[in-house]
């Protein structure tokens, strides 16, 4: 019985995710990515800017340091080319790391349509979405900042000192992120149905699904150029592991 319920459970997890994926070039989908790739762009020129004459101020003092203690031309041109050459291999790098995750901050505030985009598809004869009070969403997105925060810092030395045990900092790696991955969206799509008291219930009724959940988001996440479109794949993925769950207990929307 135990392993009959074990390959139901992946067989539910592998229908949400391929349904997730399979509805991926939706142009409700595609708006939410370009909007906000286009949102981070301005956003890292803008910082790009703010950069550029901070660096700019930074360079004329190191020239004017390097003119008054050393005599030598050509060390003063190699400083000055070096200096330069510094702040933008620095400015390269820094992008690179952080516009994945700037896009995702701000993807995270655009996924509504996606959940529309789901359910007109998937689940036609759902009533219009409950309306999630101002108050209630941002106490709630507070509060995951917070666990958030908390759990990570005290996961860091156990992050530092299995370092160098690749089985067990995996192991680690996918049970928080798993956790906190798997409550931030389905926690964002029940609040739609369900108010934020029985969306909490539900989730902690199928606690272990929704963490391994959490663990594939977060899996997805460390794959270059799909991380992009990561919340826009988690979303639908968890709206239909929501919509299932949910059906199993009996819930009806609200």
């Amino acid at each position: 019985m135990s392993r009959l319920a074990g390959r139901i459970k992946r067989l539910t997890m592998f229908n949400a995710l391929s349904k997730a994926f399979g509805q991926s070039a939706d142009p409700a989908f595609r708006r939410v990515f370009v909007l906000s790739f286009l949102i981070s762009l301005a956003i890292f020129i803008l910082l790009w800017v703010i950069a550029s004459f901070t660096l700019s101020w930074l360079g004329e003092g190191v020239g004017v340091w390097v003119a008054e203690n050393v005599s030598i031309e050509w060390i003063q041109t190699a400083a000055d080319w070096l200096f330069s050459a510094a702040s933008i291999g620095a400015l390269l790098l820094v992008s690179l790391f952080l516009f994945p995750s700037v896009m995702l901050i701000g993807m995270s505030f655009l996924l509504d349509p996606i959940a529309e985009a789901v359910e007109r598809k998937h689940y036609p004869g759902l009533p219009a979405a409950r309306h999630q009070p101002n108050g209630e969403a941002i106490r709630g997105a507070l509060v995951f900042t917070l666990v958030t925060l908390v759990i990570n810092i005290v996961a860091l030395p156990f992050y530092i000192a299995l370092l160098f045990l690749p089985p067990l900092n995996l192991v680690l790696f996918y049970l928080i992120n798993g956790y906190l991955l798997g409550r931030e969206y389905f926690e964002l799509v029940a609040v739609r149905r369900l108010d934020i008291k029985g969306a909490t219930r539900l989730r902690k009724h199928f606690r272990l699904r929704v963490i391994l959940a959490g663990a594939i988001i977060a899996f997805l996440l460390t794959i270059p150029i799909l991380n992009l479109f990561t919340p826009i794949i988690a979303t639908a993925f968890m709206l239909h592991l929501f919509e299932e769950l949910r059906r199993r207990t009996g819930g009806s929307a609200t």
